[in-house]
């Protein structure tokens, strides 16, 4: 079995979709009109209760019950994109909210932090300890 996308429940499928097109640069893979599912494996559906053959009244709009989690190389270019959605309800420097209530939550891409790192002279062993990630999953991550 292979998961082939997240969907997420959303009010307004174009509020949504320009959403995380310009604040994340989403590239669109499909467009129904009332469902996007965009190239990375996430998919945006209004009119969730159609979708799954359940009343509206019956779907619950509950936020803080998911996280969806991107890392990002160029982190200080995020930080300004960021800067251009005011009205973001930020839980802290990277983690908010998008229009719908889902959390998100962007980080700097682990390859990056390493490298970082080893670059101020910290030997692979010292990053293990720091990062809490092993000797082999580092040097994955740096190959990989």
């Amino acid at each position: 079995m292979t998961s082939i996308c997240t969907v997420l429940a959303v009010a307004d499928i174009a509020t949504a979709r320009k959403f995380y097109e310009e604040l994340f640069g989403l590239e669109v893979w499909q467009d129904y009109g009332i469902n996007v599912s965009f190239t990375c494996g996430l998919a945006l559906q209004q009119a969730f209760g159609w979708l799954v053959g359940l009343p509206e009244e019956r779907i619950a709009k509950r936020p803080n019950n998911m996280e969806i989690c991107f890392e990002e190389p160029d982190f200080d270019g995020f930080l300004k994109r960021l800067e251009r959605f005011p009205g973001i309800d930020r839980l802290g420097t990277v983690t908010f909210y998008d229009p719908d209530g889902h959390i998100i939550e962007v980080g700097e891409e682990m390859k990056t932090v390493i490298e970082r790192f080893l670059a101020t002279g910290m030997t692979l062993e010292e990053v293990s300890v720091r990062t809490d990630v092993s000797v082999g999953d580092l040097t994955k991550l740096l190959n990989g």
